[in-house]
């Protein structure tokens, strides 16, 4: 856990940590509520959280939509081979359309894998999912030299990371690197009753 912390605040910083390792609740106000369960105001809950985000504990705070719930059960990560010397601007023309839920360079894995440029794109049909990848293909024109799209044939359930009870702490009584541990975990099993791309 980052120095910029308290011995005070360690010990709220577990107790956060380990209140929203699940998610918050979806109430109408989620600070208040937090604020309430560690006992402080909700502004002395925000400053923790931010102390924490400086320090490197917390990297971010975010909401993690369910694409399936939503009615979005075709998902494709479509690959692109562009220029590496225009795959960062490339990437941020990519990134602000409004289908595009992750979008990230990747190092080429030659001779087998020649893309660099990743984006994942979701839709309510595989129409859908093939207007976006083609919308896609027309704004990087020229720049795309090829493309592909692996498409989900099934959900995996991912969490967030979870602090283990046996985990080893500090005399602080937080662990010393919770960063090292998984972001994102998944259950071999996939939700049931889904026959659809995920």
């Amino acid at each position: 856990m980052s120095d910029c912390i308290s011995p005070s605040d360690a010990a709220l910083a577990r107790q956060l940590i380990e209140l929203t390792q699940a998610g918050l609740p979806v109430v109408a106000e989620p600070w208040q509520w937090l604020a309430a369960e560690l006992g402080l105001t909700e502004a002395e809950t925000l400053a923790l959280l931010t102390r924490l985000q400086q320090g490197g504990a917390i990297r971010r705070v975010a909401a993690v939509p369910n694409h399936y719930r939503l009615g979005y059960r075709y998902n494709g990560m479509t690959v692109w081979d562009v220029d590496d010397d225009q795959v960062d601007r490339l990437g941020a023309l990519i990134g602000r359309e409004p289908g595009v839920s992750h979008c990230y360079r990747r190092p080429r894995r030659l001779p087998v894998w020649h893309y660099n440029l990743f984006a994942m794109i979701h839709g309510r049909s595989q129409q859908e999912l093939d207007q976006q990848r083609a919308h896609l293909r027309q704004l990087l024109g020229e720049a795309r030299r090829s493309d592909d799209m692996l498409v989900s044939s099934r959900i995996l359930k991912k969490t967030g990371v979870r602090l283990p009870e046996t985990l080893a702490r500090t005399p602080s009584g937080i662990p010393d690197e919770p960063s090292q541990h998984s972001a994102h975990q998944s259950n071999p099993k996939p939700d049931t009753g889904s026959d659809h791309h995920a």
